[in-house]
């Protein structure tokens, strides 16, 4: 147990801090509506992991045979982090959510994390052998490794959020926008690398 514990640690704190549209969109969050809504998009793992985790456990065996299906989840998900980064790049006042509107974080999160193919790819490839590993030792050693993931995983994006929030009082004005554009920039990159992804994995068909 000891071992799925550090493993789940070690794999969960280099997810977590991992740069990708997740990353970027929890740091847009923080800056522009604050820690609340920061932390609220970085638990976007724990509320769509699940199913992820159980399809990816059905469809190991068989990853070379759907690459179809994560060419199209990639360019969906590029889709998507593109119209965050157009978003991101014209910030409102640190201090305030747009007029009449919501923050969106839960959806933006939810949705960022379900189309991207990075959490379906750790899961088919090295997350669910090493699933299947703690859980052939035992059901708790399998609880042990997703706690420990989970928890780093998370916790580090929190982690950033708060920070990133904290340091709202020290970006006012020209700083504030100069951050936004920088994370719309990194959301635009990460966009082209999931279309990039998702093209060269429908040509390989």
């Amino acid at each position: 147990m000891i071992a799925a514990l550090a493993t789940g640690l070690l794999l969960g704190l280099s997810c977590g801090l991992a740069p990708g549209p997740l990353m970027a969109l929890v740091l847009a969050q923080s800056l522009r509506h604050g820690a609340r809504e920061g932390c609220k998009t970085a638990l976007a793992p724990l509320l769509t992991d699940a199913p992820v985790i159980l399809l990816a456990w059905l469809l190991a065996a068989r990853a070379a045979d759907y690459r179809t299906l994560f060419g199209a989840l990639s360019l969906a998900g590029g889709a998507f982090v593109l119209y965050l980064a157009v978003d991101t790049f014209r910030p409102a006042a640190p201090s305030t959510a747009a007029p009449g509107g919501s923050p969106g974080s839960w959806f933006k999160g939810i949705l960022t994390n379900l189309l991207s193919p990075h959490p379906w790819l750790f899961w088919l490839t090295i997350g669910a052998a090493t699933l299947a590993k703690a859980l052939a030792r035992s059901w708790l050693a399998a609880a042990a490794f997703l706690a420990s993931f989970y928890f780093m995983l998370v916790g580090s994006k929190v982690a950033l959020a708060l920070l990133a929030a904290h340091s709202r009082s020290f970006l006012a004005g020209r700083p504030y926008r100069f951050v936004m554009r920088t994370l719309a920039v990194l959301l635009g990159l990460c966009a082209m690398l999931l279309f990039r992804e998702g093209w060269s994995r429908l040509a390989a068909n």
